[in-house]
C-alpha cells in the first residue's frame, strides 16, 4: 500500500455509512475516506410511526445528505451496480470503476411490492397505506376511517425495525378509540411470525395491549394478494401441519377492509442481492460477530443489507459500527480483526398508544438486555409501557440520532 493513506470506501450514506464515516473523522483515523450514494436526502425513518399517526413533522425527519457528509469525507454522487472484489473495485453507473483497500457495505435495503400480487398498483391509493413507504398518506387514510375492518400486516421477508407494523397498529386503535369509533371497528394484526414478538418479557406485555384494544390477532397467515379497487386482502396459511388442531385452519382467506396498513416486502438491493458477496437468500454474508465477509476479508457490512439474525434497526447499527471499526483499523495495523464482537444488540421502540412505550432491547439470543441507563430517567422496568419512554420516542432518540450518531460521538 505504499506511503499512501489505506483507502475506506463506503457504499451507502445512510445510518451506517454516516456513523462509519464519522466516527472515523472523530476519532482521527488516519485513514482515506469515500462515501458513495446517489441520494439527496437522508430520512430519519424511526419517527415515521409518529408521522403516521399525527403526532410528528414530516419536515423533521429529513437533511440533505451533503450536511452531513463529515468534512474530509469524499462523496460520489452515483450509483453502485457491481462488485469486482477479487480486484479490490466497485462499478458504478455514470463515474466507472472505483478502487478501495477496505470496503464499507451499508447501502439499506429495498421495497419489492412486486412480491404480494395487486400491491404494486394497490399501495398508497385509497386506504391501502404503509408508514414504510408514505407515512403522510396513512395518517391522511387514519384521520378519515369512520369504523369497519381495520387491518395491520407485514410480509414473510426480513423488514426493517420488524415491531413497526404493529405499532401504528396500536396508534391506529388508539386514534380510533379516541375518536369514539371503537364500537364500530373490528381491528386485527395479522402476521406470517410465530409470536408477537420474541423477547418473552415484551411479548407479555404486547398481549395485554392486543387485549386493551380488543384487537385479533392471527399468526403464520402471509399476505399474498391484495385487491385495492375491492378492498380485499387474501391471506395464505403457512403455519406446517403437524396433526394438531391448527390443521383445520383454512389455506387461504380473503377479508374486506376498510383500513389496510402493511409492511412492503423487502430485500438486499439488486447489486448486493444478484452478487458474489450475497449469500443464498440475497443478503450480504458477514460473520455475525466480525461482520467481515465470509469470503473477502477487506469487506465489511453493516445495516439493514447484512445477513445477520436480528433486528434491523438504528439501534443495531449503532453497535455494529463500533465492531466494524476495530475490526478495519487491526486489519490496517496488525493485519488481524481486534477484539470488539457485534452479540446481535438491537433494540425496538414499541409506541403502545399516544403518550406509552415499551422499550425492548434484546440480543442473538432474544435475551431482554435493557440499558442500565434507563434508571436515569427513572425507567426500571422498560418491557412495561411507560410515558418517559414516549419521551424518549419523540424527543430524546431523534436528538441523539442528529447530535450524536451522526457526528460520530459516543451514545
Amino acid at each position: 500500500m505504499s506511503d499512501k493513506l489505506p483507502r475506506i470506501l463506503i457504499i451507502g450514506a445512510g445510518t451506517g455509512g454516516i456513523m462509519v464515516a464519522s466516527r472515523l473523522k472523530t476519532i482521527r483515523a488516519n485513514v482515506d475516506i469515500t462515501i458513495v450514494d446517489p441520494a439527496d436526502t437522508h430520512w430519519y425513518q424511526p419517527a415515521w410511526t409518529l408521522v403516521g399517526a399525527g403526532t410528528y413533522d414530516m419536515k423533521k425527519t429529513s437533511k440533505p445528505i451533503a450536511d452531513l457528509i463529515p468534512k474530509g469525507v469524499k462523496w460520489v454522487k452515483d450509483e453502485v451496480t457491481g462488485f469486482k472484489p477479487d480486484e479490490n473495485k466497485i462499478t458504478m453507473k455514470t463515474s466507472g470503476d472505483l478502487e478501495y483497500d477496505y470496503l464499507v457495505v451499508s447501502p439499506g435495503l429495498v421495497m419489492d411490492t412486486s412480491l404480494i400480487e395487486g400491491l404494486t398498483e394497490a399501495l398508497g391509493h385509497g386506504v391501502v397505506c404503509s408508514n414504510y413507504t408514505d407515512p403522510e398518506h396513512t395518517w391522511e387514510v387514519l384521520r378519515n376511517f369512520k369504523g369497519g375492518n381495520a387491518i395491520f400486516t407485514q410480509p414473510t421477508t426480513p423488514i426493517k425495525c420488524g415491531g413497526a407494523p404493529q405499532k401504528i397498529a396500536y396508534l391506529a386503535a388508539d386514534y380510533i378509540r379516541k375518536k369514539g369509533l371503537a364500537d364500530k371497528t373490528n381491528l386485527s394484526f395479522i402476521t406470517p411470525g410465530t409470536v408477537i414478538f420474541g423477547v418473552p418479557q415484551v411479548a407479555e406485555t404486547l398481549h395485554k395491549v392486543l387485549d386493551r384494544y380488543k384487537m385479533d390477532f392471527k399468526t403464520y397467515y402471509a399476505p399474498v394478494k391484495i385487491d385495492g379497487p375491492n378492498r380485499k386482502i387474501t391471506f395464505k396459511n403457512i403455519k406446517p401441519k403437524d396433526g394438531g388442531s391448527e390443521d383445520n385452519r383454512p389455506d387461504e382467506w380473503t377479508m374486506d377492509f376498510d383500513l389496510l396498513h402493511l409492511a412492503p416486502p423487502q430485500t438486499a438491493p439488486k447489486f448486493v442481492k444478484e452478487s458474489v458477496l450475497a449469500n443464498e437468500t440475497g443478503w450480504l454474508d458477514v460473520d455475525i460477530n466480525s461482520l467481515q465477509h465470509t469470503k473477502y476479508k477487506n469487506i465489511f457490512g453493516l445495516g439493514d443489507v447484512a445477513a445477520v439474525p436480528t433486528a434491523k434497526t438504528g439501534a443495531a447499527i449503532r453497535k455494529q459500527m463500533p465492531v466494524v471499526i476495530d475490526n478495519i483499523l487491526n486489519l490496517i495495523k496488525n493485519n488481524a480483526l481486534g477484539n470488539m464482537s457485534y452479540q446481535g444488540y438491537s433494540s425496538c421502540p414499541l409506541v403502545t398508544g399516544y403518550g406509552k412505550m415499551v422499550l425492548a432491547e434484546f440480543n442473538y439470543k432474544n435475551e431482554f438486555t435493557p440499558d442500565p441507563m434507563l434508571k436515569y430517567m427513572l425507567v426500571f422496568d422498560s418491557y412495561k409501557e411507560h410515558w418517559r419512554l414516549w419521551m424518549l420516542k419523540k424527543y430524546g432518540l431523534p436528538y441523539l440520532y442528529w447530535n450524536k450518531m451522526m457526528k460520530g460521538k459516543d451514545v
